[in-house]
């Protein structure tokens, strides 16, 4: 299959800084896909002519599409028309329509034009002009031996408004095919686990991907498939290799849909009109904040308990002094006692509760750092697990609420 190959440039130095985080390849990759065009490359390129220069002609000798963000504005290292114009050989020409739009725009706010605004009204020779109704950046569309280039405002209200009327319109007509994904969100696997567990299923035509990625707690496997027939037909495909990652994993794959383990959670419970309260040691609050975060958990959710100290365990959970003496409050005994306790203490069907060692001191060489007991509270018993985690203090906390979340999951599924 032929498909129109894509790059994303994302522009600006601020963009290779801690501070702030390129958003505008998000949405582009989106409306991509929906027009069933797939992304071969991002990159995040500073503001220094010569490099940006670079970053497009890389990008133009792999790829038929080049959408460039930022680098549009009216200041000296604003230089995305100039680099553009560079790469095709092409001067760069005053535009005086575009010039009296940019100068009206002020003009309506009450103001005058600062003169480094007369700069965003120079388009490569040959390019069309792409207006900007919210902003002083026009974008620019150059097409070049085959190749297409389109520069676009960086600020997402900006982007965003340009790329939806005069953007996707004009991609649709090259459109070549149809792209569906599939994401699976599993956990109970190791990245290693899992890999050995889908061997073979990595496809081989060009025409389906399968990527694997690991976060604390959780693997996701998106799945991707093309096809120059159908919308329905890239579906089927995608879901055929979906059918077969499940089939492989089993009960390990808790959503299909994009849903966070918390939400799957909260359908169970909902489905069933049952309720649940935790109590959290280790954790903080952290598996309680993801219960609640999803609309409607009022429904279900009743209470939670942060009993960090053994004489708050003991005095809103009911925890034996004689059970935290003599096994320790990070133990499946005082795990056990803390969810029969939040479940007592609510009035709710179930109790979850989560004690351990998150670090990064405190742990010793019978209870390490990152060993955590979770525990699930019903009307047919207490389920208790042991883990260790590995990582720092919020890795630790968060493969624990994983794993709490996913406890309960499955007691829920088998009920």
């Amino acid at each position: 299959m032929d498909f129109v190959k894509t790059r994303i440039i994302a522009v600006g130095s601020e963009l290779l800084t801690p501070f702030y985080q390129d958003t505008d390849s998000l949405y582009l990759t989106r409306r991509l896909n929906d027009l069933g065009l797939d992304v071969a490359e991002k990159s995040v390129v500073g503001d220094e002519l010569e490099n940006l220069v670079r970053a497009i002609r890389e990008a133009l000798d792999g790829a038929d599409l080049v959408l460039v963000s930022g680098g549009l504005g009216p200041t000296d290292d604003d230089r995305t028309r100039e680099a553009a114009a560079s790469v095709f050989g092409l001067p760069l020409e005053f535009r005086e329509d575009v010039f009296q739009v940019i100068e009206k725009r002020f003009i309506r706010r009450g103001k005058d034009m600062p003169a480094v605004n007369r700069k965003q009204a120079d388009v490569i020779r040959g390019a069309e002009v792409l207006p900007n109704p919210n902003g002083t950046a026009p974008g620019q569309w150059l097409e070049r031996d085959g190749k297409i280039v389109v520069l676009l405002p960086g600020p997402p209200h900006e982007l965003e408004a340009m790329s939806e009327a005069q953007v996707w319109p004009r991609l649709a007509a090259l459109k070549k095919g149809y792209l569906a994904r599939v994401t699976l969100k599993s956990s109970g696997f190791t990245e290693s686990e899992l890999e050995v567990l889908i061997d073979g299923l990595y496809p081989r035509d060009s025409g389906r991907r399968l990527t694997v990625l690991a976060a604390p707690g959780q693997i996701e496997m998106h799945v991707s498939a093309f096809s120059d027939i159908s919308e329905s037909d890239a579906r089927n495909r995608a879901e055929a290799l979906a059918a077969e990652l499940r089939g492989r994993l089993g009960r390990a794959v808790f959503s299909d849909d994009g849903a966070e383990l918390e939400a799957v959670v909260g359908q169970r419970l909902s489905a069933r009109g049952e309720t649940v309260a935790v109590a959290e040691s280790c954790t903080g609050g952290l598996v309680s904040r993801r219960l609640t975060s999803v609309p409607g958990s009022s429904g279900y959710f009743r209470e939670g308990f942060i009993t960090y100290a053994n004489e708050a365990k003991t005095a809103r959970l009911g925890v034996r002094a004689e059970t935290l003496a003599a096994a320790g409050a990070v133990s499946a005994e005082t795990a056990e006692a803390m969810a029969e306790g939040a479940r007592s203490a609510a009035g709710t069907d179930y109790g979850l509760a989560t004690t351990g060692i998150a670090g990064p001191s405190g742990g010793t060489d019978s209870k390490p750092v990152g060993l955590v007991f979770c525990a699930v509270a019903g009307a047919a018993g207490t389920a208790v697990e042991r883990s260790v985690f590995l990582g720092d203090r919020l890795r630790v906390q968060r493969q624990a609420s994983q794993k709490v979340l996913d406890m309960f999951r499955r007691i829920l599924e088998e009920k």
